[in-house]
């Protein structure tokens, strides 16, 4: 569930302005400097070579050899000789819509939980095949049977990330404990929230003490009121607008994923984070593969790929979301290892968002038209 931050477009767009101020009207492909000595555990041959696999995937979620990082997919074509070709998206209902839509095929996705639990119900994900996938041995077990897929047949978790409210100490001097914070009206004009239904309902669902999925609509309505009542003193709905405004210091509350608060924290040190007392939404992205996939084989073996150690650790660096691969979390030299915000040693009280039925999904679809529009 990665979002593309301001600073990190910013930052490609300088280095790009940089070398081409070196390179005059010509300019290569940048390659970075550091020589990767991989130790896999699979077994990864040539048999498929000249084969194409088709990823689709969020965006800014895998290396791709930007900011110094490993460029993955090339390092499997690499080894596989397979092609990989690499689209994104920007939400699991933008990926569902295409792959519904039928006009396209895909061998590997990378959806939320909610979202493996619809497609799992509507027939959408082929079975995956775990004697081809021997690195399967490193998902912590906390994240295997989990309720979108309790036989552990259509999916392999990615990562893992919790929401907290994140705020500037500049502005809040004392550590808030509740989501009731951003109700708080000394805070006028400096609070965010999400800028979709979801999201946005699960943190007055939260405050109030409902349940995520509830499917209660008095509750929805009550949740939307709290959501109507909030709007005197927001200063607005984002999502990736919120790297900006919260580093630069043009809000001081928001809620958000720990992970991008790291990112955020690095740029405006002002910044911290804490999970309130009512609870919060986890999520777990998984590697699925969808039905009609045209190269299965090349799947099983990717999937495997993304598993080893070394490319495990990769990933978890780049995308600063928790990892589920205890290959990463028992290695010294995962710089995040054991950081109190995305592994913390007391964990919030969580809840995962359900896939609701569909009256209850355009219910509060409609309470959220309402809510802007109030």
């Amino acid at each position: 569930m990665k979002i593309l931050s301001f600073n990190k477009i910013l930052a490609m767009l300088l280095c790009f302005l940089v070398a081409l101020s070196f390179c005059g009207c010509y300019c290569e492909e940048y390659i970075p400097s550091a020589d990767y000595e991989l130790s896999l555990e699979g077994e990864y041959n040539k048999s498929l070579a000249g084969t194409t696999l088709n990823v689709f995937n969020w965006g800014e979620y895998i290396p791709d050899g930007t900011e110094g990082s490993m460029d993955i997919n090339k390092k499997f074509s690499e080894l596989t000789g397979i092609k990989v070709n690499y689209t994104t998206y920007e939400n699991n209902e933008a990926m569902y819509a295409k792959l519904k839509s039928g006009g396209v095929s895909y061998d590997i996705i990378i959806p939320s939980d909610y979202m493996i639990e619809r497609m799992n119900k509507e027939k959408m994900l082929e079975k995956l095949d775990f004697s081809r996938i021997s690195n399967y041995k490193y998902i912590d077990p906390q994240y295997k049977n989990l309720y979108f897929d309790p036989e552990n047949e259509y999916s392999v978790p990615y990562s893992v990330g919790m929401v907290g409210l994140i705020y500037n100490t500049k502005t809040v001097k004392q550590k808030p404990d509740s989501w009731g914070t951003m109700w708080d009206e000394k805070y006028k004009g400096d609070i965010l929230n999400f800028n979709n239904p979801r999201d946005a309902f699960a943190i007055s669902q939260q405050f109030l003490g409902f349940d995520l999925n509830t499917t209660d609509k008095t509750q929805w309505d009550k949740a939307a009121h709290k959501l109507i009542e909030q709007k005197k003193i927001l200063q607005s709905y984002v999502m990736d607008e919120i790297f900006q405004k919260m580093e630069d210091g043009e809000a001081a509350i928001a809620p958000y994923y720990a992970g991008d608060f790291l990112l955020m924290q690095e740029n405006n040190p002002d910044l911290e984070f804490v999970y309130p007392k009512e609870g919060t939404n986890i999520f777990v992205d998984s590697v699925c593969v969808p039905k009609g996939c045209q190269n299965y084989e090349a799947a099983m073996l990717y999937i495997n790929f993304l598993l080893e150690p070394d490319i495990a650790l990769e990933i978890a660096e780049y995308v600063y979301y928790a990892t589920p691969n205890t290959a990463v979390l028992e290695n010294d030299d995962y710089s995040l290892k054991g950081n109190e915000y995305l592994y913390p040693e007391v964990y919030p009280k969580v809840q995962y968002f359900h896939d609701v039925d569909s009256d209850i999904r355009t219910y509060y679809e409609y309470l959220w038209e309402s809510v802007k529009l109030a």
